[in-house]
């Protein structure tokens, strides 16, 4: 197997072990903000021997100092899962999963509006897809998918922007250290972030029952191998081709929202998925695409 095979295995089976976080969050019986305090503890301890491992790259063995792109690498990352894990409970997983992988466009609306970066005619299509299936997403919900749909819907959506820094965060760190390394660092300076967030808000922090507990030790292994297979794969494959692979991830948590916990989209919310992944396949060909020439002033 080639080495971008390979890498591309491992991207999709970091996607699909991802897919369960949204799943693991409603399980751990603590606050939103305190379950991804527990992801990022737990992880800590297996991500510091993995760091410890020589690695193939030619990076050193080590968790060593932390690089300033890793240290807002963990800023982002916990931006993203404060605002995504309340999103998990107030809508569903569909939703939040789905809304949430909008990273893509993100990433290339900023370029428009901050880097003046004029996008072509296939990336407004784009734009315009994804807007409308959000909207499709958010107005088909039948109104029992979590406590409170339309503002959960516009958390997921908040972290398509936090994931976005994330993302740009993790490959430059990437040029200079391993996956599992970056990955610590994001996770040990995210990790007090979140842990502060839930205290301050009120939040449950212990879990009641050992189901709980092991609902946080399964996040917390997500976590090493989800987010390092991802990190891993930044670090040999396009960031192009990584955004349109992981976006497995929400399929596998929408099918397992409906196994676990009955979530069965209505037609509306499945058309607006649709449009949603779409959008982002289409953001990504449009950056693929050769620059338009910037407009004379």
């Amino acid at each position: 197997m080639s080495s971008r095979a390979r890498a591309l295995a491992v991207l999709l089976v970091a996607a699909c072990v991802l897919g369960l976080a949204p799943i693991l969050v409603r399980l751990t019986e603590t606050g939103p903000a305190a379950a991804g305090f527990w992801r990022f503890v737990l992880a800590l301890p297996l991500l510091f021997v993995l760091a410890a491992r020589p690695t193939a790259e030619g990076t050193k063995a080590g968790v060593g100092r932390p690089s300033k792109w890793m240290l807002l690498a963990g800023l982002f990352f916990a931006l993203d899962l404060g605002f995504w894990h309340y999103g998990i409970v107030m809508t569903s997983v569909a939703n939040a999963t789905v809304l949430c992988n909008l990273t893509p466009v993100v990433v290339t609306l900023f370029a428009w509006l901050v880097l003046k970066e004029r996008p072509g005619r296939l990336f407004v299509a784009a734009l315009v897809l994804a807007l409308l299936g959000a909207f499709a997403m958010a107005a088909g919900a039948n109104g029992r998918q979590g406590s409170n749909p339309l503002l959960g819907d516009l958390f997921s959506l908040s972290v398509a922007v936090w994931y976005s820094g994330y993302f740009l965060a993790v490959q430059r760190a990437r040029t200079s250290a391993g996956a599992m390394r970056v990955t610590f660092w994001a996770t040990l300076v995210g990790a007090p972030l979140l842990g502060g967030l839930a205290l301050i808000l009120g939040e449950d922090m212990i879990p009641a029952t050992a189901a709980g507990w092991a609902a946080c030790v399964g996040l917390g292994v997500m976590h090493v191998f989800g987010q390092g297979g991802v990190a891993w794969a930044l670090g040999r494959l396009p960031a192009s081709v990584t955004a349109v692979t992981i976006l497995i991830q929400p399929i596998v948590a929408a099918l397992l929202g409906w196994w676990v916990f009955g979530e069965t989209l209505t037609p509306i919310q499945a058309a607006g998925g649709a449009l949603v992944l779409a959008a982002v396949v289409l953001a990504q060909r449009s950056r693929q695409a050769p620059a338009p020439q910037p407009a004379m002033t």
